[in-house]
């Protein structure tokens, strides 16, 4: 055995980031430049159930004798990491949980783009794990830390992320190997040998520029992904928050919603046209008159969206606009070639029916109800939009938007819209802080299909247990502290999933019956 030090690199990937590309070139490197090394994988399940971690060794000395070969380890020694090379930030996350990185030895190299686990998608609410605790994590287990957004460098060039963090591993100095051994292995390897090198040389100068010293790369934390220009429609120019006519409806209103209303009445433009932007205004009025500028705010921020529900109309101008076909042109490099986007669709009768006028569909809507009282079926289709045909039958259902404020889906949402905002108003006669937890409620309208028919069941659940409770405060001369912790525990147990809602609901009933 040698008495040779050993250096050690994990690399935390998911299915698809190329991270046995990305052991491959490493291996490599190390060999061209006469380092003895091994390296293994440990497969997980793919899609973030369980990462496949990818594991190397070298020794820190080159070209030594037979008898001096060292042993190698096939899996990392908690706390005896020297490089954690990680492809997506919550990764690095997961490492730290397992005790692999040391802030005295161990250097970070990742990605600062998130891939959302299945944990995070699958709350109802924002389920998002905060960014700022996976920052300082990795600050306080790291010896040195290169983080950037390797992914939208990779797209910047036309290449992928594993290609960049490899470029950023060479310019971090952390390997005693030489740069141009790992161009070799990417020229060695014959794969996307010109876009890889691209990637290759855009980490590399990431990770050995003067940024990159202080611990963390020249893009640094919190990188914003450049906002996707998808407003613009096949038939249209794009509608921003910055366009004059724009400004000239949101001018007089208050500091602090303005940027709101902004947004707001240029996401109402384009979903409908102006005057559905100006009926926003109007039922936005009186809270702004009423002086308390949070509940303007919450207001404000939550009718917008629930004003632009997504409905088979909505659906239809997002995936026939030319700046998608574009976006995933770009994302997929597929360049100048052939372009094939498949969409699967699964629209149920509710959503068939809602874009049609109400007194045309009203009857078969209440006899619908009755048949399938759990749920309306659906309809499952696969449609190629990058074809004429395909693109053609979703496009025309674009020609329904004129009808939408008569339709059926409309008259339902906007008389629930109504119901909850005439709430709002009364629980601000009696206490602000009521009225701002039965503003937030709206959170809870949202989804497709029977998610959806369900989230509306709790909204007017939750609706009609903390008005019934605040009239009891009312009443009793309360100062409505039991009716705010009805809204706010009912809308934090049902956004924290499924598993909940049962929860939910019977404090909803237990309030129901206290009052």
């Amino acid at each position: 055995m040698t008495d040779a030090p050993l250096l050690s690199l994990l690399v935390p990937a998911v299915g698809g980031q190329g991270g046995g590309v990305l052991l491959d070139w490493i291996v490599d490197a190390a060999l061209i430049d006469g380092y003895p090394v091994h390296g293994t994988s440990i497969p997980g399940v793919a899609q973030r159930t369980g990462s496949t971690t990818y594991y190397v060794e070298l020794s820190g000395e080159r070209n030594q004798s037979v008898d001096g070969t060292p042993i190698f380890s096939l899996y990392p020694v908690p706390g005896a990491l020297d490089v954690l090379l990680a492809p997506e930030f919550l990764e690095v996350g997961r490492s730290i949980e397992l005790g692999f990185p040391s802030p005295g030895r161990t250097t970070i190299i990742a990605s600062t783009h998130r891939l959302y686990s299945i944990h995070e998608k699958i709350v109802t609410g924002r389920g998002i794990y905060p960014i700022e605790k996976l920052q300082a994590a990795a600050r306080a287990f790291s010896k040195r830390l290169i983080a950037f957004d390797a992914l939208a460098l990779a797209r910047e060039h036309g290449t992928e992320a594993n290609a960049v963090l490899l470029g950023a591993l060479a310019g971090s100095g952390v390997l005693p190997l030489s740069a141009e051994a790992f161009r070799e292995a990417i020229r060695t390897k014959a794969v996307q040998v010109e876009a890889n090198l691209r990637g290759f040389e855009a980490g590399f100068a990431v990770a050995a520029g003067p940024a990159a010293g202080a611990g963390e790369g020249s893009r640094g934390f919190g990188t914003p992904l450049a906002p996707d220009p998808s407003r613009a429609t096949p038939a249209g120019p794009a509608v921003t928050a910055t366009s004059p006519d724009i400004e000239r409806i949101v001018v007089g209103f208050p500091e602090g919603l303005g940027a709101i209303v902004r947004e707001a009445v240029a996401r109402l433009v384009d979903y409908q046209d102006r005057a559905y932007a100006e009926r926003y205004l109007e039922r936005l009025q009186p809270f702004v008159q009423g002086g308390d500028l949070e509940l303007s705010r919450i207001v404000a921020r939550h009718l917008a969206v629930w004003m632009t529900y997504e409905d088979a109309v909505r659906v239809a101008q997002l995936k026939t606009r030319a700046s998608r076909f574009e976006r995933i042109r770009r994302d997929k490099a597929v360049g100048a070639g052939e372009l094939v986007v498949t969409d699967f669709l699964k629209p149920d009768l509710d959503e068939l029916y809602g874009v049609l006028p109400y007194r045309l569909v009203a009857p078969f809507a209440r006899w619908a109800e009755r048949r399938w009282p759990n749920g309306r079926p659906t309809i499952g289709q696969h449609v190629k939009t990058t074809t004429v045909s395909g693109f053609l039958r979703v496009w025309m259902l674009t020609w329904l938007r004129p009808l939408r404020p008569i339709s059926y889906r409309a008259r339902e949402e906007h008389a629930r819209i109504d119901r909850w905002l005439s709430a709002v108003t009364r629980c601000a006669t009696w206490d602000n802080a009521l009225a701002c937890e039965v503003g937030r409620a709206a959170q809870l309208v949202k989804g497709y299909g029977d998610v959806r028919r369900r989230m509306v069941g709790h909204f007017d659940r939750l609706l009609e247990a903390v008005m019934r409770a605040a009239q009891h405060d009312a009443a009793t001369g309360g100062k409505f502290e039991t009716s705010r912790s009805l809204a706010a525990r009912y809308r934090t147990l049902v956004l924290q999933g499924p598993e909940s809602e049962a929860a939910a609901a019977a404090l909803a009933t237990e309030g129901l019956a206290r009052s």
